[in-house]
This record gives structure tokens, C-alpha cells and sequence, in this order.
């Protein structure tokens, strides 16, 4: 194309672009104002009247982060026709809703991903735009189907995995891959495993599948919404704008030590104890631990009644047991049955003394009379309470597990290792959430409480009911009192299926809020990353979450840390969903250069030979380099990485093993996965490979965060795979071409 040419074109670009703008400032308006007719109503009920706010509110979001990138391409076909591509559809209304952009998850837009100079997808010729805010700055053109093509070349990919990295993830939606593009839009009901090494992109193609999922089903799953599962805080934060830049919303955000609401994780285990707690052998000893506080009298328990004393014996308790086990009620459901059994016990044997010569079973009124009045007592006599409680006591899982782990007896009682044992029982670790998780269930409600609640909650609403009421009446009495031409009053304005509204049970949390504090919440989705660190327990509490099994699973098991975590995917995942998961991989790291790559994967050869690693599409020009220092010069060498780091665009961490001398600021390699950095300083390479089992997959995720710049401190000696770095005490540019062969499409 001629420079006059190119200028044209980009003119004609700007105008049509510009035109798309105008559009969605159109459309925002509209949604906007029907938003603030829906608050005030017309007549329809309070539900509807909130859903429709609910799903304009939901619309408006939508509208409103898509300004950034509105549109990023154009597909022409074969045919001379052409479509735009961007982040949401735009319509044309005055001429039969002809889309005059293509929404990127649309079928129409899928050959912009995957079509290639070797396969052109029936497709001419491919547009992307480079932009600024709302302004087109320049393009770039790619002639699909030519004699001889066969790479994908893609300047904007090439710029964006260039770009210094800012706060957090940034979408892929302008250039998103054919591999990556097949992943997002795979037709699968049951569970997908994408497995990828670092760089592969497989976090951000797991959350543009939530959006493509959410556009092609989004009624079914918006009502239950999306769980997203990371490492990590700093991890959710990290990947947090990704699908609202999408246009979506109703997802949760959690780690695993979420799962349960309220509880707080304050501790971590040791190695062998988050093992053992991972395994589903703890099914067993929770139900143990149950069974355990289900007691039987050592002798009698005496019950002072106004007539009689009674007494709880090991036998009555034993078939009282035995009958509330046999109901398959939780165990706090299962205490009526308990209670109910010993009461009947009671008061026969209550009566047959009372009656002793003068009550005979014949004379069934005054036999039931008696019984009403026992039974009376018995509901109201602390002695009776106290017995049941420590024969049946109602638990809570927080009481009962931390009871477990603060006694070694009821360990033992329990079947379960000594290891678990701790002095502080309720100092809860993410290992300790799916059994916390699975005792809500095994214990089930305390029914009592309820049904307290329940009068409380009754009397409540009867109070709220009359202060209404006095309401509607003062009101009345105000308007009777009131001048006829006075046409507006109080009682016009407030309907009475407001006012009872405005006392009603209805929930107005937005669905994220709701179903992060409920445990019983179901999604229609749920995606796991790092899912190579979830143990077997983890994936119970996770398959409850969502009874459609529809998961998206990311990770890399040459990254697993934990002890508990997954050594195949068929191990934990067969079990729940048998034939019903499908694996894919990823094999282009996008994200680390080759430069930086040889290194982990030297590492990666000596600790999982087995594992291919994934091959860069570039090389930065920056060789990573290694300095040692003296224990005294090492605070002062990160000061001095961290001072350079500050003058220069992107960002940077200092990764090192725990308990670091000298206060320095220094983030292990756990808190770093599935992060990525402009540049990286790994300090003492030797204790993080000595600090544990899997410290050659700690060493090797701090290795692989870098996207353009990678150091490394030691006091001691190298480990073995590191000694090719250049031991050059700072690092040096070499000129080298910015692209090594990009990906096929």
C-alpha cells in the first residue's frame, strides 16, 4: 500500500472507529436512563422492579469498561466483505440490527484468531489497530492465503509481550492464539485440564473461556455466577481486572482458604501435616472423630425428677446410639432421634414407678396424662440437658476439629497420626478448610437453633408488621385532615406493596457478595488455577460447589509445591467426573524470553527430565546474569537492584527462601505463581532448592517470572544447572533479534 494509500485508509479507519464510539455513548445513554425509570417503577412488583434494575445495573458495567480497545481488528473476507472486531457486539438499529461490530466471542469473529497465511480460512486479509484511548493511531495488515505462507507472523503480539508489565494481568482479547483460541471456545459440558509451563498464558486463557462461556450461556450461568480459585491474594488481585475488562462481573474470587466463610487462616503446615490432611484417608477419622463424641454413660447418670429419679444407663444410651446412627441423619440432626429415644426410656420407667399399684396400661388417659406431664419436666430440667450434651453434644466443626487437634487422646480415639496434633487448635491453616468444609456436612444444623431463630425472626417481623401498619394510619389520618385540593399526598406516593416491601426478607446484595458469604452456593462454573496444589480434600469442597461438575483446571504439575497436591490428573480428577474430562495443552511461553527460559529449563532437565519445556516466541537481548557476594554485601547488592529497578518503566520483586538476614524484603517463591514481572532478582538460589521436597519447583516458578530482565544473587555456590549463568556482577545488553520464530497458527 502507498503512504497516500495508507493515509486514506487510516483516515477512513478513524471515522468508522470514531463512528462505533458514538454508538456506545448512544447506547450507554439509553441503558442509563431506562436505569433510573426502573427505580422508579411503573407499576410492576418490588421483584421485578429489582431484577430489572439488577440487569440494566449489569448492562451499564458492561458498557462502561469497554471504552479502552472498543475495537481492535478487521476480517476481510475472500468476497470483498468485511467485519469489525472488538469487545462487545454494537448493532445498527435502523437497518435490521446489521452488526457493525462483532463481538470477539461471536462465531464470526473466530477466523481473526485462527486464520493463517497457510489456512485463510476463507478469510482475505487481517487488520489490527493500534490505539490510543479513543483514537486510532496506526495499522498493521496481515494477506491471508498466499502461495508459499505459512507463519503467523503478529506484530501485536509481539509488542504486547514486549510492553513493561504494570499493576495487573492484562486481557488478550486482540491476540489471543489459534492453540489458545481452540482452548477458549472448546464445546466441552464436563471438566478441561489445560496444562502449560510457565509463560503459556494458561491463567489468562482460563478466564477469556469464563467470558466466552458467559456470552454463549449466559442465562443459565449468570444467575449462579462463576468461582474463580488462585493461589493466592496477590494472585486474584494480579488477574482481577482481566474479566471485568471483558464485560463481566458476576464472578467470585477466592483461595481455598475462602471456601468457608468467616474463617480466617492464621497458620501454616508443615509438610507432612498438610500431606496427611490432604489425603481423603481424613474422611475416616472426621467420621471417627464424630462417633468419638457420641458417648456412652461410664455408670448411671440420675436425673431428679419432682416424683421419681431416673438414670441414664450404658444401656439406654447404647440403643439410643445406635438408633440415631441408623436414622443417616448428621450428627446434630441425629440428637433428636438420640433424645427421643432416652426420653421414652425415661419415662417409662418414670411412670411404671409413679403408677406402681394403682396405673395400669388400660387406663390409657390417665397413662398419657402422665407422660405429657413427664415429658413436660423432662423438656424443662437442666439435669436432662446436661446428660444429653455430654452424651450427644451439638458441635460445631470449628469445636470439634479443634478439640481433635489439641487433644492426642481423641487423636488416637480418631485413628488419626500424632503429627496433627498442635497446642493451638483453632489456629487454622488452608489445610484445614476442606475438613472444616466436610464436618458441615457430617455434623449437619443444630434444628433447635433454628427453630429459635425462626421465633425470633417471626416475632421481629410481627413487630415491624404493626409499627406498618401505625404507618398506613397516620398517614390516612393526614390525608383525611387535608384540604381536597391538596391532590398529592403521602399515601399516593406510597403503596402499600412498598411499605411491606420495605419490611420484607428481600436480598440486595449484589450476586458476588452472596455467594462469597454463603457455603451452600452452587456455580455454574468453576475455574482452578494452580490446580496442581489442591489436594484430595480440596477437590470435595470444590466438586460441592459445583454439583454440573463444569470446571476449567489450569496448571503445571513441574510447578507442584505442595506435598498434597497432584502428581496426575487422572488421580484427582477420575474419581468425580469419570470420562468426563478432557486434556489439553499448551506448548508457547509468551511470556518468559528464551534467554531467560534456558536457564529453568536446565533446572527443569535435572528435577522432571520427563518435562518438555515450553518454547519461547522471543528473545529479550538481556543475557541473566549471577553475582556473589559475602553474606555483609548482600542487603546492600538488593538495595542497589531495587534502586536501579526504580528508574526504569515496569515492575520488579526480589524473590528469595524464608527468614532472610537482615530484614530484607524479600517474597518466597509461593506468593510469585502465575505473576510475572519486567525484571527479577532470585537471591540465595541454593536455600530455596534446599528448603524442601519440592524446592526444585520452588526454584524453578522464582526463575520463570521474569518477562525481559533476570538476576541472581548467592553467598554460597551455584546450584549445578545455574552455573552457565554469566558471572558478571551486573547485567549486560547484547544485541539480539527481538523474535526467534513465532508460533504456528
Amino acid at each position: 500500500m502507498s503512504t497516500q494509500g495508507y493515509d486514506d485508509e487510516l483516515r477512513s479507519e478513524r471515522s468508522y472507529v470514531a463512528g462505533l464510539y458514538a454508538r456506545l455513548d448512544a447506547e450507554r445513554a439509553r441503558v442509563r436512563g431506562e436505569y433510573k425509570a426502573a427505580l422508579r417503577g411503573n407499576g410492576e412488583t418490588p421483584m421485578e422492579r429489582d431484577v430489572r434494575v439488577r440487569a440494566l445495573a449489569t448492562e451499564a458495567r458492561r458498557l462502561d469498561v469497554v471504552d479502552n480497545g472498543l475495537c481492535f481488528g478487521r476480517l476481510d473476507t475472500v468476497s470483498g466483505e468485511h467485519s469489525y472486531i472488538g469487545r462487545i457486539g454494537l448493532f445498527d438499529e435502523e437497518n435490521e440490527y446489521e452488526p457493525v461490530l462483532l463481538d470477539w466471542r461471536a462465531p464470526a469473529a473466530r477466523g481473526f484468531y485462527v486464520a493463517t497465511a497457510a489456512t485463510p480460512e476463507n478469510m482475505r486479509r487481517r487488520r489490527q489497530f493500534h490505539t490510543r484511548g479513543r483514537q486510532v493511531v496506526d495499522f498493521t495488515d496481515e494477506v491471508l492465503g498466499r502461495p508459499g505462507g505459512d507463519d503467523r507472523g503478529d506484530a501485536a503480539l509481539l509488542a504486547a509481550v514486549n510492553a513493561p508489565r504494570g499493576d495487573g494481568m492484562r486481557d488478550i482479547v486482540a491476540t489471543i492464539q489459534a492453540e489458545q483460541d481452540e482452548i477458549i471456545r472448546l464445546d466441552h459440558p464436563g471438566v478441561l485440564v489445560v496444562e502449560g509451563g510457565p509463560g503459556t498464558g494458561k491463567t489468562v486463557v482460563a478466564l477469556h473461556r469464563v467470558a466466552y462461556l458467559l456470552y454463549t450461556h449466559r442465562e443459565r450461568m449468570e444467575r449462579h455466577g462463576v468461582l474463580v480459585v488462585g493461589p493466592n491474594p496477590a494472585f486474584l488481585n494480579h488477574i482481577g481486572r482481566v474479566l471485568p475488562s471483558l464485560g463481566e462481573s458476576d464472578v467470585v474470587f477466592m483461595t481455598t482458604g475462602d471456601l468457608v466463610p468467616g474463617l480466617r487462616v492464621t497458620a501454616e503446615d508443615p509438610p507432612e501435616a498438610a500431606r496427611l490432611k490432604g489425603s481423603l484417608k481424613m474422611l475416616d477419622v472426621l467420621a471417627a472423630a464424630v462417633a468419638d463424641r457420641q458417648r456412652l454413660p461410664e455408670y448411671p447418670l440420675p436425673i431428679e425428677l419432682a416424683d421419681v429419679t431416673v438414670r441414664i444407663d450404658a444401656e439406654t444410651a447404647e440403643w439410643a446410639r445406635e438408633e440415631a446412627r441408623a436414622s443417616g441423619l448428621p450428627h446434630n440432626e441425629a440428637r433428636a432421634v438420640f433424645g427421643e429415644i432416652v426420653t421414652w426410656v425415661l419415662t417409662e420407667r418414670a411412670i411404671g414407678r409413679i403408677g406402681r399399684g394403682w396405673l395400669t396400661r388400660e387406663d390409657r388417659e390417665a397413662w398419657e396424662e402422665l407422660r405429657a406431664d413427664l415429658l413436660e419436666e423432662l423438656a424443662e430440667d437442666d439435669m436432662f440437658a446436661a446428660a444429653l450434651d455430654e452424651l450427644w453434644p451439638i458441635l460445631t466443626p470449628e469445636a470439634l476439629l479443634a478439640s481433635l487437634y489439641s487433644s492426642p487422646d481423641r487423636l488416637r480415639a480418631a485413628g488419626a497420626d500424632q503429627s496433627l496434633s498442635r497446642a493451638r487448635g483453632d489456629a487454622w491453616t488452608v489445610s484445614d478448610i476442606p475438613l472444616l468444609d466436610e464436618l458441615v456436612d457430617l455434623l449437619g444444623r443444630d434444628k433447635s437453633a433454628d427453630r429459635a431463630a425462626e421465633r425470633a425472626l417471626e416475632r421481629e417481623r410481627k413487630t415491624e408488621a404493626e409499627y406498618a401498619a401505625g404507618v398506613m394510619d397516620l398517614l390516612v389520618d393526614r390525608k383525611d385532615s387535608m384540604d381536597d385540593e391538596d391532590h398529592l399526598f403521602a399515601t399516593d406516593l406510597l403503596f402499600g406493596e412498598d411499605l411491606a416491601d420495605r419490611f420484607g426478607e428481600r436480598d440486595t446484595r449484589e450476586l458476588v457478595e452472596r455467594a462469597a458469604a454463603d457455603r451452600d452456593w452452587t456455580y455454574r462454573h468453576v475455574v482452578v488455577d494452580e490446580a496442581q496444589e489442591l489436594s484430595e480434600m480440596d477437590w470435595r469442597v470444590l466438586m460441592r460447589r459445583c454439583p454440573g461438575r463444569s470446571f476449567t483446571v489450569v496448571g503445571d504439575l513441574a510447578q507442584r509445591r505442595s506435598a498434597a497436591g497432584a502428581t496426575s490428573w487422572d488421580t484427582m480428577l477420575e474419581p468425580y467426573v469419570p470420562g468426563r474430562w478432557v486434556y489439553r495443552s499448551l506448548s508457547v511461553n509468551y511470556r518468559t524470553p528464551a534467554e531467560i527460559m534456558s536457564v529453568a529449563a536446565a533446572l527443569l532437565a535435572e528435577f522432571t527430565p520427563a518435562v518438555q519445556p515450553p518454547e519461547s516466541v522471543r528473545a529479550c537481548g538481556v543475557r541473566p546474569w549471577s553475582r556473589r557476594v559475602t553474606e555483609d554485601e548482600l542487603p546492600a547488592a538488593v538495595e542497589e537492584f531495587v534502586r536501579d529497578e526504580a528508574t526504569r518503566e515496569g515492575t520488579s520483586v526480589v524473590i528469595g527462601p524464608p527468614g532472610m538476614p537482615g530484614g530484607m524484603a524479600t517474597v518466597p517463591p509461593s506468593e510469585t505463581k502465575g505473576l510475572e514481572f519486567d525484571s527479577v532478582l532470585v537471591v540465595e538460589p541454593a536455600r530455596i532448592l534446599a528448603g524442601g521436597p519440592r524446592g526444585a519447583a520452588e526454584l524453578y516458578v522464582a526463575l520463570t517470572r521474569a518477562t525481559q530482565r533476570l538476576g541472581v544473587l548467592h553467598h554460597g555456590p551455584l546450584p549445578r544447572p545455574l552455573t552457565g549463568l554469566a558471572d558478571i556482577g551486573t547485567p549486560t545488553r547484547q544485541e539480539q533479534p527481538l523474535t526467534r520464530g513465532l508460533p504456528r497458527g
